[in-house]
């Protein structure tokens, strides 16, 4: 069973969301796709939503941008690699 939104993000969308969420902007380096890389990945979530009526909590990418930032800065934080910003998620 797959946990997803049946839809994906793209590369460039990720990276606005996080740059969002982070409340600054980064140097982002572009290259060209890498052999085996593939186009498009989207998890299908037919199967959990029908079998044990599964839905995302967050279905919003600027959220789970901010939850996932949160979450990494809160493991950094807890190995003393930075101080801890105040949640604004």
């Amino acid at each position: 069973m797959n946990c997803g939104y049946g839809r994906g993000y793209s590369v460039l969308e990720t990276i606005e969301a996080v740059r969002n969420a982070a409340g600054r902007n980064f140097a982002v380096q572009y290259a060209d796709r890498r052999p085996g890389d593939i186009m498009e990945m989207v998890a299908d979530p037919t199967l959990i939503r029908s079998m044990l009526d599964w839905v995302p909590l967050y279905d919003n990418l600027d959220t789970i941008a901010a939850h996932a930032l949160a979450w990494e800065e809160k493991l950094l934080a807890g190995q003393g690699f930075i101080e801890r910003r105040a949640a604004s998620a």
